[in-house]
């Protein structure tokens, strides 16, 4: 499944947030050495239940808008993304 997100990072809190069709997520990383990126997989892969490894940013990676891929979410072997979000 691939997703949009859009993402805070240095927010005082950490949260992750449903927004137009895709996620908003505020991490308390700064956007520095890929810190950000880091802490965005490891967030998503919380998130939906997987493993980081299942966790991919595909585009957007020095961007604060991104489109990333979680691997065994919402495919034809686990069924409908139960999460309600909006494929890309």
């Amino acid at each position: 499944m691939k997703i949009e997100i859009w993402v805070k990072p240095g927010s005082k809190i950490e949260k992750i947030e449903e927004k137009e069709g895709g996620l908003a997520i505020f991490i308390h990383a700064k956007a520095h050495d890929g810190e950000a990126n880091k802490a965005i997989v490891e967030k998503l892969a919380k998130y939906f239940g997987v493993a980081k490894s299942q966790v991919e940013i595909v585009s957007g990676l020095k961007s604060r808008k991104k489109i990333v891929e979680i691997i065994g979410v919402g495919d034809s072997k686990t069924g409908p993304d139960s999460q309600g979000l909006r494929t890309l």
